[in-house]
């Protein structure tokens, strides 16, 4: 499993709707605020890449020291985030593939309000779960 990971969902209007730390190492509060700048910083590039392509996966779009931000971006603009520092591609496209199929189970619920906060400690414990598999 990678040391450091951050995961993120964020909507077509830019607001964060699901945020996780899946990685293995000891967090810190300056860390975990720096992994969102990070994440954030990237969402310009991922907008550029995103009306170039027609691929979902956008692999590796931005890097930070020895930090990589890889990118899912779903048919409806929303874009799953990881900042990472593993190097399985493989792994990651299954995990980023997995959590859209849960995003979408989310999506079909009829009490959840699109572009809300994700606050189901299910879809949680499944993201987690996921990142442990493949990360």
């Amino acid at each position: 499993m990678a040391t450091t990971a951050c995961f993120v969902i964020v909507s077509k209007n830019d607001i964060p709707v699901y945020e996780a730390e899946v990685g293995s190492a000891l967090r810190k509060e300056d860390a975990a605020h720096q992994h969102q700048f990070i994440l954030h910083a990237a969402l310009d590039v991922v907008q550029d890449l995103a009306w170039t392509t027609s691929a979902m996966f956008l692999k590796t779009v931005d890097r930070f020291n020895d930090l990589v931000v890889s990118v899912y971006v779903t048919a409806g603009h929303t874009r799953l985030m990881l900042l990472h520092d593993s190097r399985s591609e493989d792994g990651i496209k299954s995990f980023f593939q997995d959590v859209h199929e849960l995003y979408i189970k989310i999506l079909l619920n009829p009490l959840y309000i699109p572009g809300s906060r994700i606050t189901s400690s299910h879809f949680d414990t499944k993201v987690r779960a996921l990142a442990r598999k493949y990360l």
